[in-house]
């Protein structure tokens, strides 16, 4: 009789780590570079900082995505440069509220800017409820009552949460409308370029090797690294289940600002970011974004004409985020949107 050979499928994902694991590296990574950028106050000032973390991130996403910018009218363009012009505000405000107040506290504030977005676009009334319950997280945080308050970095922290909702508002026009990470290429050198006025004066005549490598840190670790784990995610996670992990960044930000720049919360605090998670996770369960139906006499393969391209965008990231980093806030909700755009939804999603 004839010997067979007998052999065993592999799963499909063994080797991998779990999707979740990477949503949560990402959101880590993020709050890992405001961490590290709170030593860079000192040297080169909150705008200074700002600054350049974005610069280097313009120059990332640039070669990173290689953009013709003559395939687009001024029209276009119209949209990721008010995006640019969001993020710029938006990492301004934080870096400079950080400076002022714990980075939990400041992410908690923020968060109120998506929360309100999401109640106002929300079908229902039931909605505002969040914004509520996160408002009072915030108060439990901030303890107006317990005495003298900083009001400067609340303003501040406020004014990125503005920005930030502003952010999202623009960010699904721009992923509308542009493929892959071109607007980012677009909205990044816009928001290095606005920041300028105020970020070159500080960094002017402060800029060592030390204050570049920690910069070409913080960018690594806030928009590139994230935008590598969170591409990886998307891909095999559902909006939903990716969505809810996002929701709990505040609680992230409290224990890193704990552990690393020994901002302990009481006990009130810490029931305070609770409601911020509580609330985000509670909009983000009962607020969704119809998706429109794919027209069928469409040939243009808008969905699919860029997978490809993805592929060798994501081997690109890598290599480019390690030479960013021999050499911020906010780029992670475009490009989740903008790949959002490339990828059918799906509970399992698309390998990478």
């Amino acid at each position: 009789m004839p010997l067979t050979t007998m052999t065993t499928p592999m799963p499909p994902h063994r080797g991998r780590p779990p999707a979740w694991s990477l949503a949560v590296t990402a959101m880590l990574s993020v709050q890992l570079g405001a961490a590290v950028s709170v030593h860079l106050l000192d040297r080169v000032g909150a705008a200074g900082t700002g600054w350049l973390r974005m610069l280097i991130a313009a120059i990332g996403f640039l070669a990173l995505a290689r953009p013709r910018f003559t395939q687009w009218s001024l029209r276009d363009l119209r949209a990721p440069a008010l995006l640019g012009l969001a993020t710029a505000g938006m990492i301004l405000t934080f870096q400079a509220a950080i400076a002022s107040i714990p980075l939990g506290t400041v992410v908690a504030i923020e968060f109120l800017g998506p929360l309100t977005v999401a109640a106002v676009h929300s079908p229902t009334r039931r909605a505002l409820a969040w914004p509520a319950l996160a408002l009072a997280g915030v108060l439990l945080l901030t303890q107006p009552w317990a005495g003298p308050v900083n009001l400067t970095g609340i303003a501040l922290a406020a004014a990125g949460g503005v920005s930030w909702g502003a952010y999202i508002v623009i960010t699904q026009h721009v992923g509308d409308r542009f493929s892959g990470i071109d607007g980012l290429a677009v909205s990044m050198p816009v928001a290095a370029l606005v920041s300028t006025p105020l970020g070159l004066p500080q960094v002017w005549g402060h800029l060592d090797t030390r204050a570049l490598l920690l910069a070409a840190l913080c960018a690594l670790l806030a928009p590139f690294l994230p935008w590598i784990c969170e591409l990886y995610a998307l891909r095999r996670l559902s909006k939903a289940a990716f969505g809810t992990l996002m929701a709990l960044e505040p609680g992230l930000a409290v224990a890193v600002g704990a552990t690393l720049l020994a901002q302990t919360p009481d006990v009130l605090q810490v029931l305070g970011i609770a409601l911020v998670v509580a609330a985000g996770v509670a909009a983000e369960r009962t607020g969704r974004r119809n998706e429109p139906a794919p027209n069928p006499s469409d040939n243009t393969g808008t969905a699919h004409a860029h997978e490809p391209r993805a592929t060798a965008d994501v081997a690109s990231a890598v290599t480019t985020s390690s030479a960013v980093l021999c050499t911020t806030g906010g780029t992670r909700t475009a490009k989740s949107q903008v790949l959002d755009q490339r990828r059918p939804e799906s509970e399992g999603g698309g390998t990478p």
